[in-house]
């Protein structure tokens, strides 16, 4: 990306931070406190809160059309097995399906493909604040002073790992909580979605889930501290975002998963409860039935009567 096209996210971020750095001022957060200059430290924080709140809709779009892809599963599926052999007439019949259902599979790295200049323009200030540098993107000359004199518990946020000293340690530790929560961002949203059946799909969830923090175990060494801060609080940021909207936006239940059971109404558990005293019930027949001893009693007392009624007339007859 050229210099001429990044020159205005250079302004906007810039823009952004100053106005972060000069509300912490005001409230009296200027100063240094435990070897850390809090004002700039925060200043980077909501920078990234600011710029992840201006990509929300897009994030939302995102997860809906990972949606609507899940939905798209069974057909995508039919379609491998159908052109089993022949890529090219499946990717023409898979493009097909997409936008007949309005589904966009590139949808899901576009929140990742916006970060990456404000990423961008975010490690090219950091890095320029170093003494002998002029101020540029509206700082003025106070306030660069000021950037380029803070500091984490004591490490500038211009340092890099290959300072040595204190420097290595900090960035060091940040580091590897970057890589961590960058590998746990993408994990999380794997787990919740699960693997796409669609081969481009799967090869960008892979990408996300190991290439990503594999690449960045190289090129954090070179990372300035203020540029680690900014990425690590992006990752905690979103895991604490994907939470929530995973939990708005669930994914749609598997094939074969049993249909969750709804409660009962009042008045139909009520119909089906047991009543004290109820005569048993004949699972085959459905109909009521007697205990045994009633039955035997009855039929008993039934013979009797019969053969009582037989004396009688004979005795009738013969009279």
């Amino acid at each position: 990306m050229g210099l001429g096209l990044m020159e205005p996210i250079y302004w906007g971020l810039s823009w952004i931070m100053l106005t972060w750095h000069t509300l912490w001022d005001k409230i009296g957060l200027a100063g240094s406190w435990l070897g850390t200059n809090w004002d700039w430290i925060l200043a980077i924080v909501f920078l990234v809160i600011t710029v992840r709140i201006i990509i929300f809709p897009l994030f939302v779009k995102q997860i809906r059309s990972q949606r609507a892809m899940q939905a798209l599963q069974p057909q995508l599926k039919a379609l491998q097995e159908k052109h089993k052999g022949d890529r090219e007439t499946l990717q023409r019949e898979m493009m097909n399906l997409y936008r007949e259902n309005k589904a966009n599979p590139l949808m899901g790295c576009l929140p990742l493909l916006l970060q990456m200049p404000v990423f961008l323009g975010v490690f090219h200030i950091i890095r320029r604040l170093k003494p002998g540098n002029d101020p540029l993107y509206g700082w003025s000359a106070e306030q660069f002073t000021s950037a380029v004199n803070a500091k984490l518990f004591g490490v500038s946020i211009s340092a890099t790992f290959n300072q040595g000293g204190t420097a290595a340690v900090l960035c060091g530790i940040l580091g590897v909580v970057m890589i961590a929560t960058t590998y746990l961002t993408s994990r999380q949203m794997i787990l919740k979605t699960g693997w796409s059946e669609d081969p481009t799909q799967k090869m960008m969830q892979r990408l996300m889930l190991y290439g990503i923090p594999a690449t960045l175990i190289i090129s954090a060494v070179a990372f300035p501290l203020g540029l680690i801060i900014y990425w690590t609080t992006t990752n905690i940021f979103s895991l604490g975002q994907q939470m929530w909207v995973l939990k708005k936006y669930p994914p749609p239940r598997a094939a074969g998963a049993p249909e969750p059971k709804a409660p009962l109404d009042p008045e139909v558990a009520k119909a089906l409860a047991p009543k004290v005293g109820a005569k048993p019930t004949n699972p085959k027949t459905g109909t009521s039935t007697k205990p045994a001893t009633t039955t035997t009693k009855s039929t008993t007392g039934a013979k009797s009567t019969s053969t009582g009624a037989k004396r009688k007339t004979v005795k009738k007859n013969v009279g």
